[in-house]
Order: C-alpha cells, then structure tokens, then sequence
C-alpha cells in the first residue's frame, strides 16, 4: 500500500470509528433524556407525542448521531467498504458499555464476553483488510459500474428484492424473521455503492472539479434516497413485529455479508488478497458476529462470575429460567439444607397457585 494509500485507509478508518462512538452514544443521551422526562412525569404520549422536543438531551443524542451518519458517510469515500461497513457492530459495543455506566443497566457476563469478541474481531478485520482497486473519480466510478459482473448482480438484486416485496413479504413477512431483513439487506448492498460514488464525488467537488453536470451523481443520489426509504420501512416493519435482540444480529449478518459481497464485485477488493489475509478477514468477521449474538441473545440473563459456582454445584437439573442465578452461600450450610429451602419455596409457590384457581372458581379437587 502506497503512501496517499495508506492515508486514506486510516483517515477511513478514523472516521468509522468514530462514527461508531457518536452513534453508540446518541443512544445513550436520547436515553437518558426520555428518563428524565419520565421523572419529570412527562412522557410522550402525554403531551402529545412531542414532550421529548422540549428535552436537550434528547437533541444532543439527535445531533451525536447526526454527526455520526455524517462520519460514516465520509469513511467510505477514504477506505473499503469490507472495513467500514463490519466496524459499524462497535456501535452497539460502544452502546451496550455506556449504558452500563450512565443507565445503571448492568452487562452480564455474557455481554462482556461479547464486547471482548467484537474488539477482537474488528482488531483483526482493521490489520486484514483489503485492498481496493483505486477509484479517484466519478468516471472511473461509471466504468466500474458498467462491469457485466456488477451488472449481473444489480439485477439480481433488484429481480430478487422484487419478488420478496410482492410475493413473498405479503405471505410470510409476518412469520418469518428472514423476509423484511432480507429485503433490508441486499437492498443496503447497492445503497453502500451508491454511498462510495457520491463520497467520491463530494471529495472531488471539495477539489474544484463540476461534479454537479454529472448525470452519474443524480442518478447515484436518487437511488441511494430510494434505497435508504426501502431499508428503513422494511426494518421498522421487523422490529414492529419481532424482538429486537433476533433482528439485530440477524440483520447485522446478513447486511454485512451482501455489502462485502457487493464491494468484491465492484471494486475487486479481494482480488490483491492472500490467503492469510483473506482467512483473517473472515475470521474477524465472524468474532464480530459471535459477539454481537452473545450481546444481543443473552442480555435478559442474569448470570454473573458469583452465580458460576452455584450453577457447577447444582447442575442443569435444578435449573430454573425464571428464577435469577444465585451465588453458592458461604456460612457452611449443607445441600440437605439447599434442597430443604428449594422444597419450601415450591410449596409456597403451589399453596400461592392453588389459592388463585380457588379465587377463579377454577379449582378441582
């Protein structure tokens, strides 16, 4: 990698990482502005829908996310699609660390767990990344579109994002979690590419040349404002009807292995790799997303460092999913005395049921 290279890929990657760090913590002071208004006794739906208009804090995280839009924006122009688009899981890092610091909303060990793994992977995908083939300006950008191979998959994108709006999404969309992600995901491919053209264009407006008479910037443009709406009606659909910790990680996944596949197409990035370099990218890539599942999966689990002697002691069997893991007790009382306390509370538990079903009228004897 040449010296203007090598400057590009870390001012990309500078911009990335922060832009992981504004998003994550926009989360983070819209949060706690809506928390603030609660105790204020205000909330959204009481005064309209619009009381969190009146909250700073609730500005701050719209503009920290703003500005990192803004920053993820430009890191495309200067670095790999391949790099930018894995290195956005360190927002939900990022995130899910300040939440336990300003929310009071404790990360179990899963999740530190998970946290370790997505610096791992993403340390890994920065000192593995590929490549580009050098893209200077909006012409070059109109000959590497016009690549039968990226035209091949541009159709098949669309034909396929076509099918799963007007036949499939009608009839499965609500059953299946995979439909709407999909939708979002292949979609979000060709939205990246749109991305990396306009980022192109903007640097080359900053340096004086008419980029404005292309026609190729417009028509980049429309078909990123056109693909943006698809992916956010589709997601939201997703999240309406799914839980949160399965879209997430699912659509992380699948976003991110159609952006790579797209960019590898377009801009040959993979062409200049070894094989080391090609194995560790994609070994850091999937860290990330064994970090992010772990995160996203297991944060309802209240499991921690001193309930893991307790859960070896008793085993699986004993085991209750809905009661919290309870750290192995230290002033010498025996596993009769444990089994006795673990009787006991079943009994209650029956007496306090048996009790309600007499209330309903339900009980049978």
């Amino acid at each position: 990698m040449d010296a203007p290279n090598r400057s590009n890929f870390y001012i990309g990657l500078a911009l990335a990482v922060s832009s992981t760090i504004f998003i994550g913590g926009s989360f983070i002071l819209k949060k706690k502005g809506l928390l603030r208004l609660s105790k204020k006794g205000s909330t959204r739906a009481g005064q309209g829908g619009y009381a969190y208009l009146k909250e700073w804090l609730w500005w701050a995280g719209l503009i920290s996310m703003g500005i990192g839009e803004i920053a993820n924006f430009a890191a495309y122009a200067f670095a790999p699609a391949t790099l930018v688009t894995p290195l956005g899981a360190l927002s939900v890092l990022v995130s899910a660390v300040l939440s336990s610091y300003f929310l009071s909303e404790r990360l179990n060990i899963h999740g530190k767990i998970g946290c370790l793994l997505c610096i791992f992977g993403s340390t890994v995908m920065v000192l593995h990344a590929p490549q580009e083939e050098e893209v200077a300006s909006l012409t070059a950008m109109a000959e590497k579109l016009k690549d039968p191979g990226f035209i091949a998959f541009a159709v098949c994108i669309v034909v396929s994002s076509l099918a799963l709006i007007f036949f499939v999404a009608p009839r499965y969309g609500q059953k299946n979690v995979l439909v709407y992600i999909l939708i979002c995901s292949v979609i979000g491919s060709l939205s990246v590419s749109c991305v990396k053209g306009l980022g192109i264009g903007i640097k080359e407006l900053f340096a004086g040349t008419a980029v404005l008479k292309e026609p190729l910037f417009w028509a980049l443009l429309i078909c990123l404002v056109i693909c943006i709406s698809i992916q956010i009606s589709y997601l939201n659909k997703a999240l309406d009807i799914f839980n949160t910790s399965l879209v997430t990680p699912i659509y992380y996944v699948f976003f991110t292995t159609s952006v790579m596949a797209c960019s590898a197409i377009l801009f040959k990035e993979w062409l200049q790799m070894s094989a080391d370099g090609a194995a560790g990218t994609v070994s850091g890539f999937l860290t990330i997303i064994i970090g992010i599942f772990l995160l996203h999966a297991f944060k309802d689990i209240n499991f921690s460092l001193d309930s893991l002697p307790f859960y070896l002691h008793h085993g699986p069997q004993e085991r209750t999913w809905n009661q919290p893991y309870i750290a192995l007790p230290t002033d010498g009382r025996t596993t009769m005395d444990e089994s006795k306390l673990t009787k006991e509370r079943n009994a209650k538990s029956f007496f306090s049921e048996s009790s309600d079903k007499r209330s309903n009228g339900t009980f049978n004897t």
